[in-house]
């Protein structure tokens, strides 16, 4: 998606989107007119249309004109952006929430359990996790409503951990929350921290969560295995 059609689409245009998926704009086509629609926004023909066209060139609808109106569906980017709406919302009215991650787990690269031993950051983690972490994490892939919701854990408290350096090189700062893992079988470990680069550019459907215990084997988990990850302040 380009800068200029990013640009295109403000409050307005979500405000169709919104209007388009409570008519079942989510589930499949739904047909609707530039007139009908036009009169729920309580704006001109043009305005509506223009709108239209504007969210169609950002792919957050598909449209297929006919005769009589035309059928219009929301886009998964159409999804993608009400979601972020909704979660905006939910920070204004549920400061208190907790988000709840879902995924599978998956076998990582083994980064992780090396740079949880760097002395710069396991000084920090049990300074401000109260523990020193078992070398290495528990890698969760993210369900797609998972990743979209994943949004929701910026409006959390977050324990963060500087960056530092040695003689041969600098490592950047990253952020840890509060975590609790379920399995599908409905044993927990509420003691993990889910841990992230402050700055990624990693996949937003990978999850890592680090704790004072092996998860795996405190949870007799393999990779496939179903979690929920609770991400959210303790008492």
């Amino acid at each position: 998606m380009s800068l200029t059609t990013e640009s295109a689409v403000g409050h307005d245009e979500l405000a169709v989107l919104k209007l388009l998926a409570l008519e079942g704009g989510l589930e499949g086509d739904v047909k609707i007119s530039c007139a009908r629609l036009a009169e729920r926004l309580d704006a001109s023909n043009q305005t509506a249309s223009r709108r239209l066209q504007r969210l169609e060139s950002a792919d957050l609808l598909e449209r297929d004109t006919v005769s009589d109106g035309q059928w219009v569906a929301i886009t998964d980017d159409g999804e993608r952006a009400l979601h972020a709406e909704y979660e905006d919302y939910r920070r204004i009215f549920e400061t208190d929430a907790e988000v709840d991650l879902e995924g599978t787990v998956t076998s990582g690269m083994g980064e992780g359990r090396h740079y949880i031993s760097l002395p710069g950051y396991n000084r920090q983690f049990e300074e401000r996790l109260g523990y020193e972490p078992f070398p290495g994490t528990l890698n969760v892939d993210l369900r797609e409503d998972s990743v979209r919701r994943r949004s929701a854990v910026s409006s959390l408290e977050p324990v963060p951990i500087d960056g530092w350096e040695d003689d041969d090189r600098t490592y950047g700062p990253a952020v840890c929350y509060p975590a609790t893992v379920e399995t599908s079988a409905g044993e927990t470990y509420e003691d993990a921290h889910t841990i992230a680069p402050e700055r990624t550019h990693h996949d937003e459907d990978q999850l890592e969560v680090i704790a004072p215990d092996k998860l795996r084997d405190e949870l007799d988990l393999e990779d496939g295995d179903h979690v929920t990850v609770s991400v959210g302040d303790r008492e």
